[in-house]
């Protein structure tokens, strides 16, 4: 099933046709008739005001959820590159064989992981995470198998090591789920209707003011555009960069 808040392109088309509709929905019900009367216009104004600045918070509070998501991923990113070079070198500790396979075993896990942040392919996504599931089983095994035949202190930290590994993608997993709840893009989407149907029914008849109708909804919808995209690990441009990881991988393939 598609996600339509992973496609930031089409939350804009279909929020500034949904929001340009409502503002000359309520320009309509001026035409037929139902114009403010002045004694109210007042009160109207002041009830405008009031709704657009609780509309302009939710959507501040809103950008402020998706931008700590998107720093939340570049951070466990980060934390997963420092994980994976770690374990890297304290295969040392394990005896030479293991060690080789153990080093082994993580490039083609970091080429994975790097491949899993720049895929968009919904099936080639399928397949590195398949892939990534049987890495994980034999890095595992590859320390397990060293630590049950010499259960030192020093091979332990190389078993410690490998569970930060894997503790590290679960994380990075887990981030890139958290999103913005669909409840709070409905209840955010029908405050803004709410605010374009207002600003519509107080516009007066002048061509001018009919013109500027379209400057809010346009606004709005880039707005949402922007949350969605920063909201959406794969869909939209701002996504996070694997750059640690591709710096850690190109560091262990050497000169």
């Amino acid at each position: 099933m598609i996600n339509i808040l992973d496609y930031p392109l089409l939350v804009f088309a279909i929020s500034f046709g949904a929001l340009w509709l409502a503002t000359w929905t309520g320009v309509f019900r001026v035409r037929r008739g139902h114009s403010l009367d002045p004694d109210v216009r007042d009160d109207f104004g002041t009830v405008l005001a009031a709704t657009l600045t609780l509309l302009g918070l939710i959507i501040g509070f809103t950008f402020s959820m998706a931008v700590s998501r998107y720093d939340q991923r570049k951070n466990l990113e980060e934390a997963e590159a420092n994980a994976i070079g770690t374990e890297y070198v304290r295969a040392d500790l394990l005896p030479a064989a293991d060690a080789n396979n153990v080093r082994a075993l993580l490039r083609d896990y970091l080429d994975q992981r790097v491949l899993q942040y720049s895929t968009r392919d919904a099936q080639q996504l399928r397949s590195i995470d398949a892939r990534t599931v049987q890495l994980q089983a034999a890095l595992w095994a590859a320390v397990v198998a060293p630590a049950a035949a010499q259960p030192t202190p020093i091979v332990a930290l190389a078993v410690g090591g490998m569970n930060d590994v894997l503790n590290s993608q679960g994380y990075a997993q887990a981030a890139g789920w958290n999103r913005i709840p669909v409840a709070a893009w409905a209840l955010m989407g029908a405050i803004a209707i709410a605010n374009c149907l207002l600003v519509g029914y107080g516009a007066r008849n002048s061509k001018a003011e009919r013109v500027l109708l379209t400057v809010l909804p346009a606004v709005l919808s880039i707005s949402f555009f922007l949350i969605a995209d920063i909201d959406s690990p794969r869909g939209g441009v701002i996504r996070v960069n694997p750059q640690n990881l591709q710096s850690l991988a190109a560091s262990l393939r050497g000169p």
